[in-house]
């Protein structure tokens, strides 16, 4: 007779403990990064920080380059961007969602800034962290697509527009290097920044008829293409 076959097991503590062993490692990591610079810190002195062996760290996150993609990622990607997230999947509103999108630019931009600054400061190369934003790109221009398709489905988009040319008109829009012109460049408040972009993606993005926005009518002033 046929032994049955094997099920994995899933421990909610132990994947408690697994997390909490990952945020160890990064946090050493961090700390070596900022004292240590970049080549300097080893894989084995970041297990040692962090009280686990070298096979843990590489088990987790692969190499140097993984952990600072980590680092990254977690800056960009932390409870303010879940909240707006949130917020813009609950609502219909197409004025309130781009609004959002604004808002989520502004969190993403704003959380990574600091930590790219530390990065690029303890010998991070340039390409690498070159390499690791464009890997970000391609997943942001990705994860906007439930947004556009959404206000496709509803007819909220302008008429000149198909959702691949929205998508590309959103992804551009909501680009990081106009978030450091603007602010790391120019100097404008981070909220200058999110109430500005909101307005031009409804510019860009939302059909002439106007859209309902709080129980009233808010019209896209931009003109239609002339067919």
């Amino acid at each position: 007779m046929a032994k049955p076959e094997a099920r994995p097991y899933h421990s909610p503590a132990r994947r408690r403990q697994a997390d909490a062993t990952r945020q160890q490692i990064l946090a050493a990591a961090r700390t070596l990064l900022g004292t240590h610079g970049y080549e300097d810190t080893t894989i084995d002195a970041i297990a040692r920080a962090a009280g686990v062996a070298a096979p843990t760290v590489y088990a987790a996150y692969g190499s140097k380059r993984g952990i600072v993609a980590e680092l990254i990622h977690q800056a960009r990607f932390g409870e303010a961007y879940e909240t707006a997230v949130t917020a813009a999947l609950a609502t219909d509103d197409p004025v309130q969602r781009l609004a959002l999108a604004a808002k989520v630019a502004r969190t993403v931009y704003e959380g990574e800034r600091v930590e790219l600054e530390l990065l690029r400061g303890v010998g991070v190369v340039a390409p690498e962290l070159a390499a690791l934003e464009r890997e970000g790109e391609l997943g942001r221009r990705e994860a906007q697509r439930g947004l556009v398709e959404a206000m496709a489905s509803a007819g909220q988009l302008r008429e000149d527009l198909d959702v691949e040319a929205a998508r590309d008109v959103l992804w551009a829009m909501t680009n990081r290097e106009l978030f450091r012109l603007l602010v790391s460049g120019r100097g404008w408040p981070g909220e200058r920044y999110e109430q500005w972009l909101a307005g031009m993606l409804k510019s860009a993005l939302l059909r002439d008829s106007g859209v309902v926005h709080d129980g009233e009518v808010v019209r896209n002033s931009t003109k239609k293409q002339q067919r």
